[in-house]
């Protein structure tokens, strides 16, 4: 009897561990496939991120005037990336725990296995991608930041309330108010705006592979001459006859340059004062964002 009591004790312990042993494989098992299904759904992820790069670049082939979006765009993409490299990070670490789990239970099988490893290497091999990206941007950041330098070490003998250079979204732009370049109400520039144009000219001929944009703005006081219509028509002059200065007089390859005419409708300040609209009266120098090293990038991979 008592050599049958032992036999009963030991059978019910083998069936406990078996069963316990079944558990925790279940429960890796429903990890691991948690998982995979989040690792498909960051590549989808990815997968619609490169679409719409490429779509912003078709979007810069078709009109140099998108800076403003296109430059939001790549903003909010920053964003997704550091989003996207913290869920890299926390699937690497869960991945490597569900396998190790399933090691310990000796369940796995070798296809499992190998499976589980590529797609480690995988998240490996989009960790490297996004570094490559986010190395890119600084770069990016560095030669605007050099720019700068330049043009306010190029300017920096005439007056800051008058020319205000800055760095906004990765975006350089150089401010200059119309009382250096133009005079009243017209877009015959006065002589001083020579000096003003020459220095500027200087630093951009230095970089013949930036390409740049030229914007008149005006206050909201309306104008009507036998000339100009309106705000608009202003607006264009003063940015054509910056541009012509820059290729005739200073050798500027017209290639590199955009002529836009922004009217009334972008103030930085208060129309409502002397002090506002004469700060709205300016020609803006925008250079503009170049994104072939990002498309390149994306292209190799």
């Amino acid at each position: 009897m008592k050599l049958k009591q032992l036999f009963t004790v030991i059978g019910f312990s083998a069936l406990l561990f078996s069963c316990v042993s079944t558990k925790k494989f279940k429960e890796s098992e429903a990890k691991y496939v948690q998982l995979s299904g989040s690792y498909l759904d960051m590549q989808e992820k990815y997968r619609a991120l490169q679409d719409e790069i490429k779509a912003i670049q078709a979007q810069l082939d078709k009109s140099k005037t998108a800076n403003a979006d296109l430059t939001a765009k790549k903003a909010a993409l920053e964003q997704q990336i550091a989003g996207l490299n913290e869920q890299v990070e926390f699937l690497r670490k869960n991945s490597s725990t569900a396998m190790e789990q399933l090691k310990d239970l000796s369940v796995i099988t070798g296809a499992q296995a190998e499976s589980i490893k590529k797609s480690l290497e995988n998240i490996g091999a989009k960790d490297i991608y996004i570094r490559d990206l986010q190395g890119s941007i600084a770069r990016k950041d560095s030669l605007n930041m050099a720019l700068v330098m330049n043009l306010k070490g190029a300017l920096g003998n005439l007056e800051d309330q008058d020319i205000n250079v800055k760095v906004d979204k990765g975006v350089v732009y150089v401010d200059i108010s119309d009382k250096l370049l133009f005079k009243t109400g017209s877009y015959d520039v006065t002589e001083r705006a020579k000096v003003v144009l020459g220095k500027v000219a200087k630093v951009l001929a230095a970089q013949p592979e930036i390409e740049f944009m030229v914007e008149g703005h005006t206050d909201n006081v309306a104008i009507s001459t036998d000339e100009l219509n309106d705000n608009w028509d202003l607006s264009v002059k003063r940015a054509t006859t910056i541009v012509r200065i820059l290729q005739k007089s200073y050798g500027l390859d017209p290639k590199r340059m955009t002529a836009a005419g922004r009217s009334e409708y972008l103030p930085i300040s208060d129309n409502s004062t002397a002090a506002g609209r004469a700060t709205n009266r300016r020609t803006r120098i925008v250079v503009l964002p170049q994104l072939d090293q990002f498309f390149k990038l994306l292209e190799r991979k």
